[in-house]
């Protein structure tokens, strides 16, 4: 590490409790990506509860850390919580940390979380890299509102029955995806959504061969089947919101009408989210004339 950088992290340190579970993100690729908050505290814990001891050991190595590591996986999370309890109960402060990316998100930690906090242990979140962020600033995808659903079903039918529930969803999907799967989603997110639906495929980020491509989902499921380099890796996969949603950039008059009437009373964020709710309007649109309508010619209905 860079020798100006030694004081931040040893005030990092210093600011430490005891007695802490620290739910710490590493990187999920690219090693460089880890904060300096996250090293501080990896390099005070006493003990660092991994996914998988061998992958974070090397991160460690990397930083030439040599913290205590033990085996938490999504098998023996439960029955681990209570030797973690122990610990905490003792002073030790305790590190969580999955494979790659943020704990407890499709990774175990939740459980773990839950109960320190339940037995009334402190529990402090670090943040960082996490798959799902990266790929969603990657995308170029407009749409404010997005859900994160993590791992489809392994099984076409339960899949389909799943991608089905957003055939006219407002707002984006975010999904992880095995790379022995990603031939078979693909085909079905393209089947079941239609083949125009505009899905963005986030391989190997922030790696050597990272891939980020945005495709009408027929022409990215026949991508993926073509190129096997497109089935290899961590993915990422954004579904955006419906074309018909995306499209609805009309205003009725009737939906017109109410936004002014509330921005008589009401910021335009919270006018435009209330005429939303009102009018079924996609409220980005909404917000947008609001906006215009501030920033325009003094508005002669108010």
């Amino acid at each position: 590490m860079h020798t100006p950088l030694f004081p931040i992290v040893e005030d990092a340190r210093a600011s430490l409790v005891n007695g802490t579970l620290y739910v710490v993100a590493t990187p999920i690729g690219n090693v460089a990506d880890i904060s300096l908050r996250a090293l501080a505290v990896l390099s005070a814990a006493h003990i660092v509860c991994a996914e998988d001891t061998r992958v974070t050991g090397q991160l460690l190595s990397r930083y030439g850390l040599h913290s205590k590591l033990v085996s938490v996986r999504e098998h023996n999370e439960c029955a681990m919580a209570e030797k973690i309890c122990g610990w905490l109960a003792e002073g030790q402060i305790v590190a969580q940390v999955s494979d790659a990316g943020t704990p407890a998100v499709s990774d175990p930690g939740a459980r773990l979380v839950h109960a320190v906090r339940a037995a009334g242990y402190p529990v402090c979140p670090i943040p960082g890299a996490c798959a799902a962020v990266t790929a969603l600033a990657g995308s170029g995808i407009t749409t404010s509102d997005w859900l994160f659903h993590g791992f489809l079903p392994p099984k076409s039918t339960a899949r389909c029955k799943q991608l089905a529930q957003w055939q006219d969803a407002p707002y984006a999907v975010v999904l992880y995806e095995a790379p022995h799967r990603m031939a078979d989603c693909t085909h079905d997110i393209a089947a079941t959504l239609g083949a125009d639906r505009q899905v963005t495929l986030g391989r190997e980020l922030t790696k050597t061969f990272e891939t980020l491509r945005t495709l009408p989902a027929g022409e990215l499921a026949a991508w993926v089947a073509s190129d096997s380099n497109q089935q290899r890796g961590e993915c990422v996969l954004i579904i955006d919101a419906a074309p018909a949603v995306i499209a609805n950039n009309a205003i009725d008059a009737q939906a017109e009408h109410t936004l002014r009437v509330l921005m008589a009373e009401l910021p335009p964020k919270q006018a435009a989210k209330l005429t939303a709710t009102l009018t079924g309007v996609p409220r980005d649109a909404l917000y947008q004339l609001a906006v215009s309508w501030k920033q325009g010619p003094a508005d002669e209905s108010n």
